[in-house]
């Protein structure tokens, strides 16, 4: 390593101490009503009982049994709308579900099939910049594990970091780095239920590659292979983007695109057993310069979003069909 880039690793490494510091003071001054790692707001929504009444209060009223559940990014809520035999449920409309507020979510719980398998899909997703707690935004995994789903396929709308990657282009994500996950800010923190999984879940793992294999060969029979990659995904807190300074540090850490979200759920998803696939819609480049009038904006992301709806709706419909006949096949 070459001087250069060790005092870029070294400039990297300072940064993110000094974020993760500022996290914890964050979480410390005050701020308990909205992250809420250990009070009583969380202990309820974390509690077994609370979210087998949402299960089964849809169980229900819905003949379906998913074994997938597909979580929908920022303007990529058309995916449930190509669902056959649908039954849908406003989030509004759900006991104890959290509200979706920000534009791109409908806020909707879609059962249906898609490509003949059974599936449950969440038009919009709860982020903590919206002023919920880490346990409020992936309530719905629990609910879903109740369920009887298996696999949870979560997708998002990033930032591409990585210089290689396009507008476009369609990441599946390698393995994640939390950035408010190393300030303390874990959807696990607080008593464990065994019900749910173990108090030390393993997260090398967290993305499973027998699914990453399966996505890459259905991109490969589709003829989707130019614009899929595959990467790391950093999450951060949101809601501002990314300042030219923090792009940099995330850069040198290695990761290939940013976003505000996924993580959570992927951790709640793994502490109960759900397999697990990743994917990234690259939306927007990160601004690296500070010459250029290029800006971060949510409305970019929306209209890339639709741009490359079908194609996402494509490959998943795709990989379920595989899932199908994988689980079908003696």
């Amino acid at each position: 390593m070459d001087r250069y880039s060790r005092q870029r690793a070294q400039a990297a490494l300072e940064a993110l101490a000094l974020e993760t510091v500022a996290i914890f003071l964050y979480a410390g001054q005050g701020m308990g009503h909205l992250l809420d790692p250990l009070g009583t707001a969380n202990a309820i929504r974390n509690s077994y009982e609370v979210s087998k009444e949402t299960a089964d209060w849809l169980r229900a009223r819905t003949v379906q049994c998913p074994k997938t559940a597909i979580i929908c990014g920022s303007g990529l809520g058309g995916l449930a709308d190509v669902l056959d035999n649908k039954t849908v449920f406003p989030y509004e409309d759900i006991p104890h579900f959290p509200r979706s507020t920000v534009a791109g979510h409908a806020g909707r719980l879609v059962f249906g099939e898609l490509n003949g398998q059974p599936c449950v899909c969440m038009q919009g997703r709860f982020h903590c910049y919206e002023g919920y707690s880490v346990s409020a935004v992936t309530f719905p995994i629990r609910v879903f594990f109740l369920l009887g789903v298996e696999i949870l396929i979560v997708t998002n709308a990033a930032g591409g970091l990585n210089p290689h990657f396009q507008v476009g282009d369609v990441m599946f994500i390698r393995d994640h780095i939390s950035m408010f996950g190393l300030g303390g800010q874990n959807p696990l923190r607080g008593p464990n239920d065994e019900r749910f999984g173990v108090r030390f879940p393993c997260m090398s793992d967290a993305y499973e590659q027998d699914l990453l294999s399966l996505a890459m060969e259905s991109a490969q029979e589709l003829g989707f292979l130019s614009f899929i990659r595959e990467g790391f995904y950093c999450r951060r807190a949101g809601p501002c983007y990314e300042t030219v300074a923090e792009c940099r540090m995330l850069q040198a850490l290695g990761a290939d695109a940013v976003g505000m979200s996924t993580v959570p759920e992927v951790i709640v998803a793994r502490h109960c057993g759900l397999r697990v696939l990743g994917i990234s819609l690259i939306t927007n480049k990160v601004v690296m310069s500070y010459d250029t009038q290029e800006k971060a904006n949510h409305e970019e992301v929306l209209r890339i979003s639709v741009v490359r709806a079908e194609a996402l709706q494509k490959l998943v419909a795709h990989l379920l069909g595989k899932l199908g006949e994988s689980t079908n096949s003696p």
